[in-house]
């Protein structure tokens, strides 16, 4: 399910002897002629930085973040490509109920994973159902829980409502559809995801010269949806770090 095969993957990191170091976040790049040397990471609870040298550095940050963090000197046409570069964020309203609405023709529960909402009058695009994602999801199993999900803009009101005022209106977009009953909610947790989709608008039609200037750097792999900038889904995102290990 989602993010279960992530947290066996970091196990797995961890009792090979990596160090996976969660809350913290890139904010500089250190670089030496075409190679980087170190990254400066900050704890986002404590706000202390440090750097971390490297032989080789693999990045998914976005890369309009990547760019405003080298300290290499960036040519001013790369990094009006950088700036240029669009996305569309994401939220998520997990919604645990004691019963959906909507069920199969046998009465049994829904067998989507996934459903896509095409209805004019509501905001929400897309349905998730973790139970068929896997029934560890779900710590009762005579619960369900659904994700609303939405496709916005950091600027969109829908991004600007408290978690409070979210959890209320999916609420009430998904019993406005017929998927459940308001009543039979029993909970709700909001996450928001910026820069989930990378966009083929912008300056993404010169995104050539930034590729060129991030080429350059001959220990620097960028993998992953943001790191490349591609709308690639999870197979082949996983694909372009396993291609880059092999490269190494």
């Amino acid at each position: 399910g989602p993010g279960q095969m992530w947290e066996t993957v970091a196990a797995e990191v961890t009792k090979g002897g990596g160090e996976i170091r969660f809350g913290h976040r890139v904010v500089g790049v250190v670089t030496e002629g075409g190679r980087v040397t170190e990254v400066e990471v900050e704890d986002e609870q404590t706000r202390e930085r440090e750097r971390v040298a490297g032989d080789y550095f693999f990045s998914t940050m976005p890369m309009r973040e990547l760019i405003d963090a080298m300290d290499a000197p960036v040519p001013a046409h790369v990094r009006e490509v950088s700036s240029g570069l669009q996305y569309r964020d994401f939220i998520t309203v997990g919604l645990l109920a004691d019963k959906l609405k909507v069920r199969e023709p046998d009465g049994g529960l829904l067998k989507d994973t996934w459903i896509y909402v095409q209805e004019p009058d509501v905001l929400l695009g897309r349905l998730q159902i973790f139970n068929n994602w896997s029934p560890h999801l779900v710590a009762e199993p005579h619960n369900l829980s659904i994700g609303v999900e939405y496709f916005c803009y950091e600027t969109d009101d829908v991004w600007k409502m408290t978690d409070e005022e979210l959890k209320g209106f999916a609420v009430a977009e998904a019993a406005k559809i017929g998927i459940l009953n308001a009543g039979d909610v029993l909970d709700g947790h909001v996450v928001r995801v910026p820069k989930t989709y990378p966009a083929y608008f912008g300056t993404y039609d010169r995104f050539d010269e930034l590729r060129e200037f991030t080429d350059w750097f001959e220990n620097l792999f960028l993998v992953g949806r943001n790191g490349m900038h591609k709308y690639n889904n999870q197979d082949h995102s996983m694909l372009t770090a396993m291609t880059a290990v092999d490269g190494i």
